[in-house]
């Protein structure tokens, strides 16, 4: 009686040969190996530099100060934009009082106003009274205190029409343009948070504004700056989809999972919101007690800092309640030395070569099809139908690709019955032309699955599966072709 495994394999070539048209396959041409990124120190000492950290200071500080908005007034005035008495060494200051050791500064923000003196068409501080460099005033004073810098830059752009379906080579080139600047101009700059990318309100997708392409300049640039990227909201929280440091806006929803194992850091903000109103200056902060206990201990606990979010106010100073509540925080938390060590995690950079090419399975139920497994989309998934204990999908890739990165994502945490894994074991199998070969295969996988194998290249791949408990799902798969 042949075993389940060996069912699976005989299954699986039997109904693939009756159920699959037939099709031209493509011929295994090599394809270029990408060029690995440029490194200076390895990605899994610099995360874990990044988390000895601890907690820090996001300062969202930009022209929605100046009119009372979360997001500016893309239509505004520059002139609007006029701090009255800057004093970024202020910010240092209370940073260092509650026990942060770095900042993080919002040199655009979603309207599209840079607080810096960019030669790119795009309005600035150059277009105001003042004319104030806010960037390099806040990067000298942090450093001075002894604190790490970072910046925060949005890709959405409303000023200057960078949204989805109006980006042009031109706007790409000013998105790395003033990346440059900001890479070249200010210093080493330790963590650059991008945000208004691939979220469902910014619907700017990775291929339109090339996430390869912006990655690879920030690190040919500083090849020691992480990149964290807002995205949670569109990718699974435990890995590190185009993220060297997992992100989660608080504010939005967005809460570290209670096993988290990557490493991460927590937005949230001390006000209402993440830019200061007039209003906020008798308004009631969050406070000690749960900034330090809810949030920054336990946070710290599972491999992810805490930055806190400190607005300025139309003077370019932190208000006095501010103030007072970080000196508070400090006074009850001091930082604890290194963190605990985290363990390496794969960071995936590049486009998913399975989306959208043609699918097949062993069998589907009748609305969930196995299109749903390479749709980009983890909302969605295939599942094995009723009663059936072994299953597999199979792409069939238009044309040949070149892989060392292979994924399968479970949606564990999605359904309320659905708290871990439901697979017995797994097995990715590619065509070499004449015959199926294993090449990499476990048992019970994580939620987000990742493997990492020698670079090969293949024309289709296939995905077994065996049930443990219920009905198991793929929300998506993964094929990847990572520089390294």
């Amino acid at each position: 009686m042949p075993t389940r495994r060996q069912f699976c394999q005989s299954a699986a070539g039997a109904a693939t040969a009756a159920m699959l048209p037939r099709m031209e396959i493509p011929s295994l041409l090599p394809q270029a190996k990408p060029a690995p990124y440029r490194v200076d120190r390895p990605m899994h000492q610099l995360q874990q530099e990044f988390l000895d950290l601890r907690f820090g200071m996001f300062l969202h500080f930009n022209m929605a100060t100046f009119q009372d908005l979360e997001w500016g007034d893309p239509t505004g005035p520059t002139a609007a934009f006029d701090p009255t008495d800057l004093d970024t060494d202020q910010w240092a200051r209370a940073a260092k009082s509650a026990g942060m050791t770095y900042g993080c500064l919002t040199t655009k923000h979603h309207d599209g106003f840079c607080i810096w003196p960019t030669k790119t068409k795009s309005d600035s501080i150059l277009q105001t009274p003042k004319k104030l460099d806010v960037v390099k005033a806040y990067a000298d004073s942090f450093r001075k205190a002894g604190l790490k810098v970072g910046l925060y830059y949005s890709i959405l752009d409303l000023r200057g029409d960078i949204r989805h379906f109006n980006v042009t080579p031109e706007k790409i080139q000013r998105i790395k343009d003033q990346l440059t600047e900001l890479l070249t101009n200010y210093g080493e700059i330790n963590v650059l948070i991008f945000d208004g990318w691939d979220a469902p309100w910014s619907r700017i997708p990775y291929d339109e504004v090339p996430f390869e392409e912006i990655y690879a300049l920030v690190k040919k640039l500083q090849p020691n700056c992480l990149i964290s990227e807002l995205n949670a909201s569109q990718y699974p929280p435990t890995a590190l989809y185009y993220s060297d440091i997992k992100a989660f806006e608080q504010n939005a929803g967005q809460h570290l999972p209670s096993d988290s194992s990557i490493p991460a850091q927590s937005c949230v903000t001390l006000t209402d919101g993440w830019f200061w109103k007039q209003e906020d200056a008798g308004k009631e902060l969050k406070s000690t007690k749960q900034v330090v206990e809810e949030w920054l201990v336990p946070q710290n606990r599972l491999f992810c800092n805490l930055i806190l979010n400190a607005a300025p106010n139309r003077e370019g100073k932190l208000a006095p309640n501010i103030v007072a509540r970080l000196e508070e925080i400090g006074r009850a938390w001091k930082h604890g030395g290194p963190a605990a060590k985290v363990d390496p995690a794969v960071v995936i950079t590049t486009q998913n070569q399975a989306t959208g090419q043609p699918i097949h399975a062993s069998r589907s139920s009748d609305t969930y099809g196995p299109d749903m497994a390479n749709d980009g989309k983890f909302g969605n998934s295939w599942y094995l139908p009723e009663g059936d204990t072994e299953g597999w999908l199979e792409i069939s890739f238009k044309k040949a690709v070149a892989f060392n990165t292979l994924v399968f994502v479970e949606p564990v945490g999605r359904f309320n019955d659905y708290r871990a894994s439901r697979l017995a074991g797994y097995r990715f199998q590619i065509w070499d032309g004449k015959e199926w070969k294993e090449v990499a295969s476990g048992k019970t996988p994580q939620t987000v699955q990742i493997h990492t194998v020698s670079r090969q290249t293949t024309s289709k791949l296939r995905l077994l599966i065996e049930a443990k408990s219920d009905t198991p799902h793929i929300s998506e798969i993964g094929v990847y072709d990572e520089p390294r």
